[in-house]
């Protein structure tokens, strides 16, 4: 849980600086992840000496590097899409679907023993799905599924199936290994897209700036890695913690809000402690 924790805090400053960057800075999705991926890759490179290196030069340890950098690439691309239709905390909500499969995951690989304690785990995964469907909803927006449909399918996908990627391939490649390369790859994928130099030029401070603020998210890309080798379900419950967060955030802020997000945000809290408290039992 606390390595869960610190993720969250991690991913939660990245994403009030990706807010930032598109309200203010006006970058697009190829810019934003040109940055991230370059700027993450190079921090990477003070940890990497201090963390396991594993590499056996097979194709499952090349095949999780291109997986993971695809993943990430889908990820920020399908996102832009999606967000056309709908609100971030909507499509926070429909990731609480992945928190069934993962768990599910868990179960096929003896990660968790199959008992009275499995009801009670999906019992509070659903209540964790009903409070982000409550906070999601309280946008009162009507949205289009059907012209969002396979966007929203390969998002989800993409998320659930970079934890998958990091549990089956850890023996071939350390998982913070493969993530640098996968970034590595990216940046230079995206590179002729969004022209590094120029883009300096442009946005000297605004580069600097959400590039500083990719500090945490190597700290918050290596733990999360790690929580998806121990526990699937773990990874998948970033996401909707991550929404939590950013909820209370605009509480603080004095943002506005409706009862039926209060009551969301309580119910998906309810729904996270009980999972995490039950998993102690």
């Amino acid at each position: 849980m606390l390595l869960m924790l610190v993720v969250v805090t991690c991913y939660t400053i990245c994403a009030l600086s990706d807010k930032y960057a598109v309200a203010k800075l006006k970058m697009n999705g190829n810019t934003l992840t040109f940055i991230m991926a370059a700027a993450t890759s190079l921090f990477m490179l003070a940890y990497l000496p201090f963390d396991s290196r594993t590499f056996d030069g097979s194709f499952t340890a090349y095949l999780a590097i291109i997986l993971m950098a695809a993943s990430k690439m889908l990820e920020f691309q399908l996102a832009a899409v999606i967000l056309k239709e709908m609100s971030a905390f909507e499509l926070k909500a429909w990731l609480g679907l992945t928190v069934f499969l993962s768990y599910g995951t868990d179960l096929l690989l003896q990660k968790e023993q199959i008992g009275a304690v499995t009801v009670w785990k999906f019992a509070f995964i659903a209540v964790t799905a009903v409070g982000l469907f409550l906070i999601a909803k309280a946008d009162g927006k009507k949205i289009n599924y059907i012209k969002i449909l396979l966007p929203l399918a390969g998002y989800l996908l993409c998320k659930f199936g970079y934890g998958l990627t990091v549990t089956f391939t850890q023996q071939s490649i350390s998982p913070t290994l493969s993530l640098f390369w996968a970034l590595v790859l990216l940046s230079v994928v995206l590179a002729p897209f969004v022209h590094p130099i120029k883009l300096c030029r442009e946005q000297p401070k605004g580069v600097l700036f959400v590039g500083l603020t990719k500090i945490p998210n190597v700290i918050g890309l290596v733990l999360e890695n790690y929580v998806a080798v121990q526990s699937m379900a773990n990874y998948s419950f970033i996401q909707p913690i991550i929404l939590v967060a950013l909820f209370f955030i605009g509480v603080i802020r004095k943002e506005e809000c409706t009862k039926l997000n209060i009551i969301g945000g309580i119910v998906c809290i309810l729904g996270i402690v009980g999972f995490q408290v039950i998993g102690m039992v």
